[in-house]
């Protein structure tokens, strides 16, 4: 017999397995060795009221004998000498579009334009050491795409795109922590994720596959209708049946590639602002309502949004026990991004708080047409790298002045390696981003009281949320609308924004190819 139940317990029952089956047999009114297995389905964190508790939702089975399954099998075929799919870029659409086309009978052969996963480190260590920017390989381009050196959060809302358990099980295949199937906000950690992305390129290899670092699209090769060949920066032409474009958000060739061969694209509206960083502590004081974290609980975090003059207002890639990181892909801008490890045990709390923005925000960019927005980005990016007095150097500001609008007299410690230097950060963006956020950060310190505290220091830009350009793709066919064997894919192209989502897309856009060729 089997029972799907859900309990509420501490955080120190909940670390203990024995405690959790003493408190399901409670629940069931059984004895322990009644129970056969008990399987965690979802676990969170419940801290609406002073006591914090733990969620569980469980199936407990009762009275069965033998082994309890819970191994993760996967079957990837050999695709060697199959039909080839091009993927550009190895980013988690891009990976995952490959590890499904291998297991319908498609051979992928991925583009990448950075470097693999472990070569990638070294010029991430030369950007926060020295301020170094390799426009291929940095924070936003390499093997694993932005989000593995950008924590891997794997939280989704939405199933509409696909099976996200499916994903979090092809992860823990690869060698994610299985709690990551369990956690209502998984997190893998950019401590772990490069082993796990290079343990995707193997599958990918073994399979059949093939994945080429060093190679940038730079030129779509059409015939008739048809894409022919992705070729790359030095000329080198890769054919193929199908093409998968998975380049990520901030691949900004990609847009000016379309327009020059006068293919059309859409405007999408985006969302920018600031990184905002507390003390870790001031944040689990406040969302666990106690002056000490209990050694059970995870480093607290928070999810807010607020409607300010028409506009969301959200926070965005909310990182605890995490730092900030440079995530620029040229030299002459600032971007700034949040990480954390699997840990989490850094001493800052930052999540991006930003406005979403609309084409009616842009006029004064209307010249630019689609790429009006992605101009805007630029120009804030800019700024911010002039402001921060270049070399990666962020503009800062304590929470309280920008509210106030007044200059800092000296900023708080932050995580932020490159360094930071006191700007007036409410002058750097335009009115209608500025008055948005002070309005927004005093509703977030009436939803969370000491939110809104000197102690905390914003930096700009939190400018890369999300790309603001959509390739347009049939949505029954998921094909690109003027390229029949042409498959826009993933957060560049404007249809996921995350991990999961982009992952789930790569799946479906995978799916509906095979569906033409095989």
């Amino acid at each position: 017999m089997r029972k799907i139940i859900e309990i509420a317990v501490s955080p120190g029952q909940a670390a203990g397995e024995k405690s959790i089956r003493a408190a399901v047999a409670r629940s069931l009114g059984i004895q322990q060795d009644e129970l056969s297995h008990v399987r965690l389905i979802k676990r969170s964190v419940d801290s609406r009221s002073r006591r914090v508790l733990i969620r569980l939702r469980l199936e407990a089975v009762l009275h069965e004998d033998g082994p309890y399954e819970t191994a993760i099998r996967k079957s990837y075929l050999n695709v060697a000498g199959k039909t080839r799919v091009v993927i550009a870029g190895a980013g988690p659409a891009g990976l995952f579009a490959a590890l499904r086309m291998i297991e319908l009978g498609l051979k992928p052969v991925i583009l990448e334009r950075g470097k693999d996963v472990h070569n990638r480190k070294t010029d991430i260590a030369l950007l926060n050491r020295k301020q170094l920017v390799d426009p291929d390989s940095n924070y936003c381009f390499g093997e694993g795409g932005a989000g593995t050196f950008s924590d891997g959060k794997l939280y989704t809302r939405s199933n509409k795109r696909g099976d996200a358990g499916r994903i979090m099980d092809t992860l823990v295949y690869h060698g994610a922590d299985p709690d990551i199937r369990v956690d209502a906000h998984p997190h893998i950690g950019s401590d772990k994720l490069p082993a796990i992305v290079e343990n995707i390129r193997n599958t990918i290899l073994q399979s059949g596959g093939e994945i080429h670092f060093g190679s940038r699209v730079s030129r779509l090769v059409i015939r008739e209708g048809r894409l022919k060949a992705f070729a790359d920066q030095n000329g080198n032409l890769t054919e193929g049946k199908a093409f998968i474009l998975a380049t990520g958000h901030s691949a900004r060739d990609i847009p000016s590639l379309f327009l020059e061969n006068d293919l059309p694209l859409e405007f999408k509206p985006f969302a920018l602002g600031v990184r905002v960083e507390h003390p870790q502590s001031l944040i689990d004081s406040i969302q666990y309502h106690s002056k000490t974290r209990n050694p059970f609980l995870p480093a607290a975090s928070y999810s807010l949004v607020h409607q300010a003059s028409g506009r969301g207002v959200f926070s965005f890639c909310m990182c605890p026990g995490g730092i900030i990181v440079p995530s620029a892909t040229e030299d002459g801008q600032v971007v700034v991004n949040g990480m954390s490890n699997s840990r989490r045990n850094s001493p800052f709390a930052n999540s991006g708080i930003v406005v979403t923005i609309d084409a009616a925000d842009l006029k004064k960019y209307s010249s630019h047409g689609v790429l009006k927005g992605l101009k805007f980005q630029e120009e804030i990016e800019k700024i911010s790298y002039l402001a921060g007095g270049s070399c990666q150097r962020a503009p800062a500001q304590r929470l309280t002045d920008f509210i106030r609008e007044k200059i800092s007299d000296g900023l708080p410690d932050t995580s932020y390696h490159p360094g930071i230097t006191n700007y007036p950060v409410h002058q750097l963006f335009p009115g209608f981003i500025t008055q948005r956020l002070q309005e927004a950060f005093l509703a977030f310190d009436r939803k969370m009281k000491g939110f809104l505290t000197s102690e905390a220091v914003v930096l700009a830009a939190e400018s890369r949320t999300s790309s603001p350009v959509r390739i347009p793709r049939d949505p029954q066919t998921m094909a690109y609308i003027a390229i029949e064997n042409l498959y826009p894919c993933g957060e560049g192209a404007g249809y996921a924004g995350g991990i999961v989502s982009s992952a789930m897309d790569g799946e479906a856009v995978a799916e509906a190819i095979a569906g033409k060729l095989l």
